[in-house]
């Protein structure tokens, strides 16, 4: 106590406090000098992160499929951006692609009217896909092989793949489209798949196009060789040489069964987006054509082809049993067949 005490004054006594151990002291400073290390390391690392975070997510939205934001809301679903496995799409890349599909029957105009699509740069129709039979087998391989053509995937003489605004096929009724409709729908509808009906009202008409086209996989008529299709009207009036003989027996019945088929389809198709035409009006109104490019929102070109009609001018003459089927069709509801030029 008496080292603790150091002097007295007049007025007061005065005390001296104990010294503190140096040791302590230095303690002291090092513990707060890491609490305010570690507090300011911590909130470098939060902010490190955020940043990082806001990259990432910069990144990101850069990555994201290209989108016209300019483009009416409403279309959003039907506009797709594909990223082919056999090819770079390079400078298109950001080149919305419509999907489209042309549903039709055999010898019903559509090889003339897919031609007619082909000569719009923009567009790309690869033909009747399904006529290869493994590619319809069942739901699945349909369902893949759609998969392969709207992913522009699938390479055929027509493909303007590339830089491709619209990409379809044609699709007849008799290659799965009707016992797999269900699952057809649902992918269309999902995928935002755009379906054609392209149809021929005079399916008299259509009836002796089969029948002659059928006897020419055999015939060849063409020196030795079979063609559906034709680019002159030399190779137009041999084919129209030959003059198939109608079963008017079966005659009323199979343009019924021709007529259920159309209706079904419609039917079936009914909630898909799509538009209907027929052939024949086709033929007369080039309008027509017009409503087909409107309809997949793509410019106003004019459309071309070099096909030429084989079976032209009064159905008498290309029918070899003209007098039968005649009488068997006046007064029933196919009668006006009897009378189109077209």
């Amino acid at each position: 106590m008496a080292e603790e005490i150091c002097f007295f004054t007049k007025d007061a006594l005065i005390i001296k406090p104990p010294k503190k151990s140096p040791a302590l002291l230095r303690m002291i400073v090092i513990v707060f000098a890491m609490v305010c290390g570690v507090y300011i390391c911590s909130t470098c690392l939060k902010q490190t992160n955020t940043e990082t975070t806001r990259k990432l997510l910069n990144i990101e939205v850069i990555e994201r499929p290209c989108h016209e934001y300019d483009t009416d809301r409403s279309q959003i679903p039907y506009l797709h951006y594909p990223k082919p496995k056999t090819f770079s799409r390079a400078e298109c890349s950001c080149n919305p692609v419509r999907l489209f599909a042309v549903l039709s029957a055999q010898r019903s105009g559509s090889g003339w009217f897919e031609t007619l699509l082909n000569s719009h740069i923009n567009i790309t129709s690869n033909g009747e896909i399904f006529s290869v039979k493994e590619r319809r087998e069942n739901a699945s391989s349909i369902l893949r092989t759609l998969d392969m053509v709207y992913n522009l995937d699938l390479i055929t003489s027509a493909s303007k793949n590339h830089c491709s605004a619209a990409v379809g096929f044609k699709w007849m009724l008799n290659q799965g489209l009707i016992p797999y409709h269900k699952e057809i729908v649902e992918y269309f509808n999902n995928k935002g798949v755009s379906v054609i009906f392209l149809f021929r009202r005079n399916l008299l008409r259509r009836m002796v196009s089969v029948l002659a086209n059928s006897y020419d996989r055999y015939a060849r008529l063409l020196n030795g060789t079979h063609k559906s299709h034709v680019h002159s009207t030399e190779e137009a009036s041999t084919l129209a040489k030959y003059k198939p003989e109608i079963n008017t027996t079966l005659l009323i019945t199979d343009l019924k069964r021709m007529e259920v088929s159309t209706k079904e389809a419609l039917e079936y198709f009914n909630s898909t987006r799509n538009i209907f035409l027929y052939y024949e009006d086709l033929i007369k109104d080039h309008t027509k054509l017009e409503d087909v490019i409107e309809f997949l929102r793509l410019p106003q070109l004019n459309l071309t082809s070099r096909q030429v009609k084989i079976h032209s001018g009064p159905l008498q003459e290309h029918i070899k049993n003209w007098d039968d089927v005649n009488k068997t069709l006046k007064g029933t509801a196919y009668e006006s067949f009897l009378r189109s030029d077209y």
